[in-house]
């Protein structure tokens, strides 16, 4: 049940000017802990981000027999110890809306020699699962699906083994379906060889991720297609090697402070920024140049200034989806239309994401078109309102945006942005109360 309280996003009276630092990535943070948690030995994260979807990460994982232990700032990983020869006692993890804990920790899953039960928010019934128990069986596990079919609650019968080989899978619904089967491909019986069968195949990126982090423990893992142009993956079987690894901060939260800066006519610098990453964030860059900002590097700083117009855009959105709602606040503030398309993968997100951005939009006065991959978005004159959210962070954030504009926007259940950033109102207030440098500082 969404929450009642409201919290009302403050306007801005002056131009932003900020160095903001985020938290580390959780996409990054899941994918390191996961593999930590399947390797040989003991790993070291710094910078892992705490939020709730990875202490639901770090719970689920512990449930199946590893340890995680913050240790001088970092979070160091004892990994899964090997199966017992006779079943465990039936162990239950509750997944919350965590997309990477449904649909991960499942196939970890798969290598602990008992039942696991996997359930989650109410709103995480919603999200699709198909995909994961359809590959599961593919790998020869037994799954048990307890109320509507593609849909939590199920329980993984373990064994402790993976058949290997080949596995199709369609990934139209969400890129996770495949890093699912990739990340722990490695302690199958065979090798993998992957098959993408479904139409369209969002979110690249993040596939390229869950690659490049696999490639720095040791796995032997190559993205092809097939004679029909499909998308495969081939995975060596063999050992997970230990890492010691800085996780990078996470660019798609950056995305908010950003766009005030665009918004405010101000400028934003979020720190430690990536000269080279697989996170979609780093489309920011070109984005908020499309739609007005100037956008530049300093060392290893990235920084955003708004120039008093955001212009609207037509973007196809389909490698970064999750990127939508920020873009889309932009937009409903901007001097001309823009059209968001791609993305009708967004449907099946924490909310449907393209159905929620549209009802609330319309509701505060700007028009928009929904249509199956996207939305159009029409500026109009915005006004204070009450904005749900859905029990989806990016929803808030969104929300934040527009109020630095609009006055009496009342955002419900802010805190549900602890679920990647634990004090996103802390830094937005700071960020709006933060003084101009005096004249010659960095």
């Amino acid at each position: 049940m969404v929450s009642e309280v409201l919290w009302t996003a403050p306007v801005a009276d002056k131009p932003v000017d900020a160095l903001v630092r985020v938290p580390g990535s959780k996409s990054l943070t899941a994918r390191w802990m996961l593999l930590a948690a399947a390797a040989d030995e003991p790993s070291e994260l710094r910078g892992a981000l705490v939020s709730r979807d990875t202490r639901l990460m770090r719970d689920a994982l512990e449930r199946l027999g590893a340890s995680l232990e913050v240790r001088d700032d970092s979070l160091h990983v004892t990994p899964l110890p090997p199966p017992t020869e006779q079943p465990a006692e039936p162990v239950e993890i509750h997944t919350g809306l965590a997309g990477t804990v449904m649909r991960f920790v499942p196939m970890l899953a798969a290598l602990h020699h008992g039942d696991v039960r996997f359930t989650g928010d109410d709103a995480a019934a919603m999200r699709p699962m198909g995909a994961v128990i359809e590959a599961l069986r593919q790998q020869g596990v037994e799954v048990t699906e307890h109320g509507e079919p593609s849909r939590l609650p199920i329980t993984v019968h373990g064994t402790g083994h993976l058949r290997g080989g080949r596995v199709e899978v369609d990934a139209s619904a969400s890129s996770q379906f495949v890093s699912n089967v990739l990340l722990v491909a490695a302690r199958g019986e065979a090798d993998l060889e992957l098959v993408h069968v479904g139409e369209k195949l969002p979110s690249l990126p993040h596939i390229e991720m869950t690659l490049e982090t696999m490639r720095q423990v040791g796995i032997e893992a190559a993205h092809g297609t097939d004679e029909r142009g499909r998308h495969t993956w081939r995975v060596t079987r063999g050992t997970v090697r230990p890492v010691r690894i800085t996780v990078e901060p996470d660019l798609s939260n950056a995305g908010p402070f950003l766009a005030a800066a665009m918004i405010t006519g101000g400028t934003i610098a979020v720190d430690d920024w990536p000269e080279e990453t697989t996170q979609p964030g780093d489309a920011y860059r070109e984005l908020l140049s499309r739609m007005g900002g100037e956008v530049w590097r300093e060392d290893r700083t990235l920084c955003v200034r708004g120039t008093g117009t955001v212009r609207g855009i037509d973007a196809d959105m389909s490698a970064v989806g999750e990127l939508v709602p920020t873009i889309a606040a932009l937009a409903a503030l901007a001097e001309s239309p823009s059209r968001l398309h791609g993305v009708g993968h967004l449907r099946g997100h924490e909310t449907d994401r393209l159905k929620a951005l549209a009802t609330e939009l319309t509701k505060i006065g700007a028009r928009t078109l929904e249509h199956e991959d996207g939305v159009e978005i029409y500026p109009g004159e915005l006004h204070g309102e009450t904005f749900e959210t859905y029990e989806d962070h990016r929803m808030a954030t969104a929300a934040a945006i527009i109020g630095l504009r609009v006055p009496d926007l009342c955002v419900v259940n802010i805190a549900t942005t602890r679920k990647t950033l634990p004090d996103f109102v802390g830094m937005w207030l700071s960020m709006l109360h933060t003084a101009p440098p005096a004249d010659g500082d960095a």
